[in-house]
């Protein structure tokens, strides 16, 4: 894949997120209630004034600077990325992370909380009352495939024992 490819999917995780969270956001809070798309899924308007689980809320200048860091920390790694041949896998995690990261990030500088809007409609309520958003899944599906890219690099050079 390109260069550019990378980039535009960075972008377009970032870009849809935000049109999804621009759309519930103008939603009145009656009409910005709960609504299932089958059983499972919920969708709702939650507004996240921390980090993961609203950890963090009563910091929010330190949260909102952090995230700032740490998504020109993954973009700057990202870019020394792009520049390696191979590590395709690599690349396309950090894309998912870094527009995840983009996303959220733009939301606790701008909004000054994140807009998260989809739960799962899970037997445990503790699993229930976790709402997240499409930037919050790139983050988690990019941060596995560094994670399975890193340990097929390891296999590779013989730093990890082959069954």
């Amino acid at each position: 894949m390109k260069r550019l490819s990378y980039w535009a999917i960075a972008l377009t995780i970032a870009g849809v997120d935000q049109k999804i969270k621009n759309e519930i956001e103008k939603k009145s809070p009656t009409e910005a209630s709960e609504f299932s798309l089958g059983r499972s899924v919920v969708i709702h308007r939650c507004h996240n004034k921390g980090m993961m689980l609203n950890i963090g809320e009563s910091y929010r200048p330190i949260v909102a600077i952090l995230s700032l860091v740490m998504t020109v920390v993954l973009a700057v790694v990202f870019l020394f990325t792009l520049g390696k041949k191979g590590s395709n896998l690599l690349k396309l995690g950090q894309a998912l992370m870094l527009g995840g990261a983009f996303s959220n990030t733009y939301d606790r500088l701008k909004r000054k909380y994140v807009v998260d809007y989809i739960s799962f409609n899970l037997p445990f309520k503790g699993l229930r009352n976790i709402v997240f958003n499409i930037a919050d899944f790139a983050i988690m599906i990019g941060a596995t495939l560094v994670a399975i890219s890193s340990h097929q690099k390891s296999r590779e050079e013989g730093d990890i024992n082959q069954p």
